[in-house]
């Protein structure tokens, strides 16, 4: 069940859109000229969801020793293998990702996202070298807890004694140079919209580095666009989204056996806290420019040249490019 890391807020859904008005929204992607593949759209095959949950329990038994080694080394290779491991887990599972936008490449780098699923873990770490800020009880799910602690997760508690300590740890993980991602909306959403920000999670942006500067925040929105080249609806987003009651095991398997997802995944402007007058004005950004981002990624409008080059010369890229950009600026990749 997912759980949020603060208490009080409520997951918001959305109704289906049926009869008429999923004709229509049918019509405006037709209207666009947008085609799909016919002739692969297939809700879910049980020969394909076996498969493909042998082939990644056996992928991540096989690396988990390997990981463990190299972190007790402290080797970099305990940075890249993760992204190596995360990409062909990605490929396995037909996640096609289209990336706008420029990843920030300076570390540290705090990055903000909205979060759907626990299919965002993939794809944002076939992407950026990272570590996640998640809540506490993540530690103690069986296999994805130690998958989390092996690509150096910090666990967040909910006790307010604890939060000093946390905020100190996470601080220290930006003095020394590694990126974090967060999650600020404190649960996962339903994947039509992005949820009230929690500011006071923003408040790790605060602290300053050791040569006095400030953390760079970048925002990154996250969307599911396309099931097997149809556009995903509000009545099949819940295939894809993990949030509120659900229960983990069905909905994995559930989604192993969907098909290729192409998901969109586009790099905001970078700021810092130094830029705003305040924390909860600097979480508003992020919050509208992951929302912008997820209308733009859920609608199918990436597809439209006018609304790309929204944040600098480098709008659409696929993966494999965002890779070359972080090796080129120094970054494991």
């Amino acid at each position: 069940m997912s759980e949020p890391i603060t208490l009080g807020e409520e997951t918001l859904s959305e109704r289906p859109l049926t009869g008429e008005a999923a004709a229509r929204e049918a019509g405006r992607w037709r209207r666009r000229g947008f085609k799909a593949d016919n002739s692969d759209l297939s809700l879910h095959s049980p020969i394909r969801a076996s498969l493909l949950i042998l082939s990644y329990l056996g992928l991540t038994l096989l690396l988990i020793p390997a990981q463990m080694i190299l972190l007790r080394l402290r080797s970099p290779w305990a940075e890249r293998l993760p992204m190596l491991y995360h990409s062909v887990v990605c490929w396995l599972f037909g996640l096609e990702i289209v990336v706008r936008g420029r990843p920030e490449t300076a570390r540290p780098t705090l990055f903000v996202g909205n979060h759907t699923s626990y299919i965002d873990i993939e794809v944002l770490s076939s992407l950026i070298p990272v570590s996640f800020i998640a809540k506490a009880e993540v530690a103690r799910w069986p296999l994805f807890g130690t998958l989390a602690r092996l690509q150096r997760t910090v666990f967040v508690d909910r006790r307010k004694q604890s939060t000093g300590d946390q905020r100190n740890e996470i601080a220290r993980r930006l003095a020394a140079g590694d990126n974090l991602i967060l999650f600020p909306e404190g649960t996962s959403d339903d994947g039509n919209r992005t949820l009230p920000f929690y500011s006071a999670l923003l408040s790790v942006a605060e602290p300053r580095l050791p040569d006095g500067s400030p953390v760079p925040v970048q925002p990154v929105s996250i969307g599911y666009s396309e099931l097997n080249g149809f556009p995903i609806g509000r009545s099949l987003r819940p295939l894809l989204a993990w949030y509120g009651d659900m229960e983990l095991a069905p909905h994995l398997w559930c989604f192993a056996g969907l098909g290729r997802v192409k998901i969109v995944v586009e790099f905001h402007q970078t700021v810092t806290i130094d830029q705003f007058a305040s924390r909860k004005a600097l979480t508003e950004y992020c919050r509208e420019a992951i929302a912008q981002g997820l209308a733009v990624a859920i609608s199918g409008r990436w597809h439209d040249p006018a609304e790309n080059g929204l944040d600098g010369p480098w709008p659409e890229a696929t993966a494999r490019e965002v890779k070359r950009l972080t090796q080129a600026s120094g970054n494991p990749a």
